[in-house]
C-alpha cells in the first residue's frame, strides 16, 4: 500500500471516529399555528422544520448505521406551551411491527420511539418520553444509575401504522420538563428507536458503549428562544368509595382529597398531598419472616415514588417509615392484653419541593406529618380499658443540595430529620457525597461521609464513610472501594440500615464485548472479591470470591451464570439477637443459572435454578424461579411465577431467656405462586388480574445453645414449640380507564387473608383449605381522579 493510500485510510478512519464522536445539533422551529396531535403530521409547518436523521445502532452492533429501509426522520417545533415532535419511522415490512398493548409504563413486546431531554444540558439527568407502536406511553427520570418509571408526566402522543412504517406525533408541555430561565435554551437531546423483532436499538446521536456514561453522549437541541411559559398549576382532586366485608363485619368508607402541583418557576416544582388515600396501592407481600432484621417493603404510594430521585441520594430516605407501623413496645401488667394495636400510622399531609438552578444546583425539600396513634389495652381482671400512645404526632423532614458540574460530576449534601412530639425518640442524620468523573468519562472517583445522631433515653451518634475508584470505559474495566461503619451508626428513623460496626474492602474486574461475535450478541464477565470484618472482634463476617457471566445469544435468549465461593470461616453478629454475641457460619459455595427466552415469541419462559452448599453435613439451600408467559395476541396475556426454596438443616435463632440463647436445626420450605393476567380494551383501558398464594413453614429438628465462642452445642432440655406454618392469599381484579390526560377511573376488587399456626401442615390442599376458611377480607373500591390545568380553567372563565 502506498504512503498516500495509508494516509488516506488513516484520515478516513480518524474522520469516521471524529464524526461519530461529535455531537449532532438540531434546530427547533418556532410556531404560532395550532398542532393537532393525531399521528398524521399534516400541518404545513412541519415541511420547513429541520430533520434529525442518520441514526446509529446502540445495541447490539454498536456504531453500525441504520439500514436505509429502516431510516428514521425526526422534527421538533415549539411555542410558548410545549415542544412538538414528529417522527417517521420507516419499515420495509410494516406488517411485522410489534405492537402489544400494555399498561402505562410497561414496555411489552412492541416497537418504541423515545426522546431524551436534558433541559440543563449538564449530562446528568434526562427526562425520557417513550411511546410504543400500540400508542402506549412510558416516561421516566433517568440518571446514569437508574431509570425512575414511577415518575409520570402529563403529555400527549398518537401513533399510526402506514404502508411506509409507523408515525409518531408528540406534544410535551414545558410543565413536564425542567430547564433554565435563559432567553436562549440549549438542551441535551437524543432520540432512540427500538425495532423489537430484531432486538435492535438505534439513537440519533451515537452512544459509544465503550464509554460507561450514556447521558453526556446526547446531541444538542437549539433554537428555542424567548419563550413565555404559562403558570404551572395543576389540581388533582380525587374521590373514592370502599365497601369492606369480613367475618368481623362490613362497612362503607368514603374519602376525598386533593393533590396540588405548582411550578414555582421553570426549574422548581411544589407537590402537596392533602388527606391522602392509598387504598388502591399494590398490596405488600406478607411472608414467614425469621430474619434478625425488619422486613423491607417496596414503596407503592405515588407521592413517595414520583420524582423523588433527589431524596434517594445518600441512602438516608426509606419512605415506608412515613405512615408505617409503630415500633413502640408496650409495657403490660400480667392481667392486661392489647385489644387493638394499629398496624399503620395515618399520614396527615405531605409536601415536597424540588428543582435545579441554572448553575446546576439541585434543591430538594420534603416534609410529612403523621397522626398521633394509640393502642387499646384491656385489664382482664377489672374490665378497665385504657389507651396508650404508640406513635406521637411526628414530623419527617428531608433536605438535599446537589451541585452538578463538568457535565458528569456532582457533590451533594443530604439531611434527614425525624422529630416526635413529647418524650419520644428524635433522630437526625446527614451525608456528604461526591461523584467525580474525568472529562472523557473514563474514570470515576466516588465517596461519602455520613453522620447520625439519636436523642432518646441515652443519646448516641455514629458515622459511615466510603471511598471508591473505578475505570468506567473500554472492554476491560475495574474498580475497588473501602468502607468503614461505626458501632452506633443508626439512620433507621427515616432511612433503613441493617449492618453496622464493620469495615469492608471490595474489588472487581470485568470484560465485555461491544459488538456481536460468533456466538453472542452481548457478553460480559465480572469477577469480584468482598471482605467485611467486625470492628470490635476483628472477626470476618463476609469473605467471598465471585464470578458473574451474562450473555445474549444470536437468537436473543439471555443467559446468566453466577458462582460465589466463601472459603473462610465467618461469623454472623446479628442472628443471635443480642449485642456482642455472634454465631459461626461454615464455608459455602453458591451458584445460580438464569435463562430468559426471547420475548418476541408468543410463549416465553424464565428459568432460574440455584443451590447453596455448606461445609456442614446435609446443610443446603435449593432454589427455583420459573415463569412461563403466553401472549395470546396484542391485547391478552397470562403469566405464572413459581418461587420455591428448600433449606435443609438450616440453623437459626429461635428463643432467648435467662438461661441462654437457643438455636434450632430446622427444615424450611417456601413456595410462592403468582398469577397475573392482562386484557387491554385499548391503550387507555385495561383489565388486570393479580393473584398470589404464599406458603412457608419452619420445622425444628434439634435445639442448640449458643456458646460465647460462637459455636452451638446440643440442648436436650429446650421444649418450646417454635415450629411455624404460614399461609397468605391476595387477589386483585382491577379495571382502569385513563379517560383524559392525567385523569383516571379505577375499580378494584380485593380479597385477602392470612393464617398462622404452630403446627406444620405439609399437605397443600389442607393449607389452601385453611387459608380460605380463615377470616378473608373482601374490598370493593371505586376511585376517580381528575387532572385540572389552571390555564385551561382560567381560559374558560
Amino acid at each position: 500500500m502506498s504512503k498516500l493510500s495509508s494516509a488516506a485510510l488513516f484520515f478516513l478512519i480518524f474522520f469516521s471516529h471524529t464524526a461519530f464522536s461529535q455531537k449532532k445539533t438540531l434546530q427547533a422551529k418556532s410556531i404560532t399555528e395550532n398542532i393537532t396531535i393525531d399521528g398524521k403530521i399534516n400541518e404545513q409547518i412541519w415541511e420547513s422544520a429541520s430533520i434529525a436523521s442518520d441514526f446509529i445502532m446502540f445495541e447490539p452492533d454498536n456504531g453500525k448505521p441504520i439500514n436505509n429501509d429502516k431510516k428514521t426522520e425526526v422534527k421538533v417545533l415549539y411555542d410558548n406551551d410545549a415542544i412538538y415532535i414528529s417522527a417517521m419511522l420507516y419499515d420495509n415490512e410494516p406488517g411485522k411491527i410489534q405492537k402489544e398493548i400494555t399498561n402505562r409504563d410497561v414496555f411489552g413486546v412492541s416497537d418504541h420511539f423515545s426522546v431524551y431531554i436534558n433541559g440543563f444540558n449538564d449530562g446528568q439527568q434526562d427526562f425520557r418520553f417513550f411511546v410504543s407502536a400500540a400508542g402506549v406511553q412510558m416516561d421516566c427520570l433517568a440518571t446514569e444509575d437508574y431509570e425512575d418509571f414511577t415518575w409520570d408526566a402529563i403529555w400527549d402522543s398518537e401513533v399510526a401504522i402506514t404502508e411506509l412504517g409507523w408515525v409518531v406525533e408528540m406534544k410535551i408541555p414545558y410543565a413536564a420538563l425542567r430547564f433554565s430561565k435563559a432567553d436562549k435554551q440549549n438542551w441535551g437531546l437524543n432520540f432512540m428507536r427500538e425495532i423489537k423483532r430484531d432486538v435492535q436499538k438505534y439513537t440519533w446521536n451515537r452512544i459509544d458503549t465503550k464509554i460507561g456514561a450514556v447521558i453526556p453522549q446526547a446531541g444538542i437541541l437549539q433554537g428555542i428562544e424567548n419563550i413565555q411559559t404559562p403558570t404551572r398549576l395543576f389540581l388533582i382532586p380525587y374521590s373514592s368509595a370502599y365497601y369492606q366485608q369480613s367475618d368481623i363485619g362490613s362497612g362503607i368508607t368514603l374519602k376525598a382529597g386533593l393533590d396540588i402541583k405548582y411550578g414555582i418557576n421553570d426549574s422548581f416544582t411544589l407537590d402537596a398531598i392533602l388527606v391522602p388515600d392509598f387504598g388502591q396501592t399494590k398490596f405488600d407481600n406478607a411472608i414467614l419472616y425469621l430474619e434478625p432484621f425488619e422486613q423491607q417493603f417496596e414503596e407503592n404510594r405515588p407521592f413517595f415514588t414520583e420524582g423523588t430521585d433527589l431524596f434517594s441520594k445518600g441512602g438516608l430516605f426509606y419512605s415506608r417509615r412515613i405512615g408505617g407501623g409503630s415500633t413502640t413496645e408496650l409495657l403490660l401488667a400480667n392481667e392486661e392484653e392489647t385489644t387493638n394495636y394499629p398496624s399503620t400510622v395515618d399520614l396527615l399531609n405531605a409536601i415536597k419541593i424540588s428543582g435545579r438552578t441554572e448553575k446546576g444546583l439541585g434543591i430538594g425539600f420534603l416534609n410529612a406529618v403523621t397522626e398521633k396513634t394509640k393502642a387499646t389495652i384491656k385489664n382482664n381482671d377489672t374490665g378497665e380499658i385504657r389507651k396508650e400512645v404508640i406513635e406521637p404526632l411526628t414530623n419527617y423532614n428531608m433536605f438535599v443540595l446537589d451541585q452538578r458540574f463538568n457535565q458528569n460530576s456532582s457533590v451533594s449534601f443530604v439531611n434527614a430529620n425525624t422529630t416526635r412530639n413529647g418524650d419520644f425518640r428524635d433522630a437526625n442524620s446527614s451525608a456528604l457525597l461526591f461523584d467525580l468523573n474525568t472529562k472523557q468519562n473514563t474514570y470515576n472517583l466516588y465517596g461519602d461521609f455520613k453522620y447520625s445522631v439519636i436523642n432518646a433515653l441515652e443519646d448516641y451518634d455514629g458515622f459511615k464513610t466510603e471511598i471508591g475508584f473505578a475505570k468506567t470505559s473500554g472492554k476491560y474495566r475495574y474498580g475497588f472501594s473501602g468502607k468503614y461503619v461505626s458501632e452506633n451508626y443508626d439512620i433507621n428513623d427515616l432511612g433503613i440500615n441493617f449492618y453496622s460496626n464493620y469495615h469492608n474492602a471490595y474489588a472487581n474486574g470485568s470484560y465485555r464485548i461491544v459488538n456481536p461475535i460468533k456466538l453472542f450478541n452481548t457478553f460480559r464477565i465480572n469477577q469480584y472479591i468482598n471482605f467485611e470484618m467486625d470492628n470490635t472482634s476483628g472477626k470476618l463476617q463476609t469473605g467471598a470470591f465471585g464470578t458473574e457471566i451474562k450473555a445474549r445469544t444470536l437468537s436473543n435468549d439471555a443467559l446468566e451464570f453466577v458462582v460465589e465461593f466463601s472459603p473462610f470461616k465467618t461469623y454472623d453478629f446479628y442472628e443471635p439477637r443480642e449485642y456482642g454475641k455472634y454465631v459461626f457460619l461454615p464455608q459455602k459455595v453458591f451458584t445460580a443459572v438464569n435463562f430468559t427466552s426471547n420475548d418476541n415469541n408468543p410463549f416465553t419462559i424464565i428459568l432460574q435454578p440455584s443451590i447453596t452448599i455448606f461445609n456442614e453435613k446435609d446443610r443446603n439451600v435449593y432454589g427455583l424461579y420459573i415463569s412461563p408467559k403466553y401472549r395470546f395476541n396484542d391485547r391478552f396475556s397470562l403469566t405464572y411465577v413459581l418461587e420455591y426454596f428448600n433449606k435443609t438443616n438450616d440453623r437459626g435463632w429461635v428463643d432467648t431467656d435467662k438461661t441462654g440463647i437457643f438455636f434450632a436445626e430446622r427444615t424450611r420450605e417456601t413456595a410462592q405462586h403468582d398469577f397475573t393476567g392482562k386484557y387491554a380494551l385499548n391503550n387507555k383501558m385495561t383489565i388486570n388480574l393479580t393473584a398470589r398464594y404464599y406458603w412457608s413453614y419452619s420445622k425444628n429438628h434439634e435445639f442448640f445453645t449458643l456458646q460465647d465462642s460462637g459455636y452451638l452445642t446440643p440442648n436436650s432440655t429446650y421444649a418450646q414449640n417454635k415450629d411455624r406454618n404460614f399461609n397468605s392469599w391476595n387477589f386483585d381484579l382491577s379495571y382502569s380507564w385513563w379517560f383524559a390526560p392525567g385523569s383516571e377511573i379505577s375499580i378494584l376488587y380485593r380479597n385477602y387473608g392470612l393464617e398462622r399456626a404452630s403446627v406444620v401442615e405439609k399437605d397443600l390442599s389442607k393449607n389452601l383449605k385453611n387459608i380460605f376458611n380463615s377470616d378473608l377480607t373482601n374490598v370493593l373500591s371505586v376511585s376517580i381522579r381528575y387532572f385540572i390545568d389552571y390555564n385551561s380553567v382560567k381560559n374558560k372563565f
